[in-house]
């Protein structure tokens, strides 16, 4: 049985970039498709997080929020209420600039670790959409949503948390700017010119 499935949030459409961010293009292909070409780096179990059917023609199984509408933290709750793994990594799909090395890096850690979620941190914000969740966070998710309330962070001083600063992060070899999320034309443009200069 594998031990971790990998979920990346798909979301919906962005008004800012006018389409779903998942079907922005990125090098030679989509930022959905390298989220999911760099989860399976890790497992082969991947799934998308998203509403719709807009990913059908994606040979990869799609997970529908059970509470529509209440963002990352509906999103986070579908998918571990599906999981039949321990581990489970939570990729959001506008973060181009991660790669394996950092995702490899928290799933050791997290398994190292008797926390319910490994979650960076970076200036001061924690990255709880690059994170590694243990199936039991989704108790607490539900209990949240069904409460009205959405906000992710607030969940981490319910369970045990393994908080992984940005000084640790930099002496791993990891950089903040690999957590620049992609929300305007601008910022897509930025996150291209920076892969180009690291490759």
């Amino acid at each position: 049985m594998v031990d971790l499935t990998g979920f990346v949030l798909a979301g919906g459409e962005s008004r800012r970039m006018g389409t779903d961010k998942a079907f922005l293009p990125w090098h030679e292909g989509t930022l959905l498709e390298h989220a999911l070409a760099l989860a399976r780096e890790l497992t082969p179990e991947v799934r998308i997080v998203a509403n719709g059917k807009k990913f059908a023609h994606l040979a990869v199984v799609v997970i529908e929020d059970i509470y529509r509408g209440r963002g990352p933290l509906g999103g986070i709750h579908a998918a571990l209420s599906t999981t039949a793994s321990p581990w489970n990594l939570i990729l959001a799909v506008d973060l181009p600039l991660l790669n394996r090395q950092l995702l490899s890096y928290l799933l050791a850690r997290a398994r190292e670790s008797p926390a319910s979620v490994t979650v960076p941190s970076v200036g001061g914000r924690l990255q709880p959409l690059c994170a590694v969740y243990r199936r039991e966070f989704a108790e607490v998710a539900q209990q949240s949503l069904e409460a009205g309330e959405n906000k992710i962070d607030l969940l981490f001083a319910k369970v045990r948390t393994q908080v992984i600063d940005e000084a640790t992060l930099s002496r791993a070899g990891f950089s903040r700017e690999m957590f620049r999320n992609v929300n305007t034309p601008q910022e897509l443009a930025e996150v291209r010119r920076h892969s180009v200069s690291e490759t």
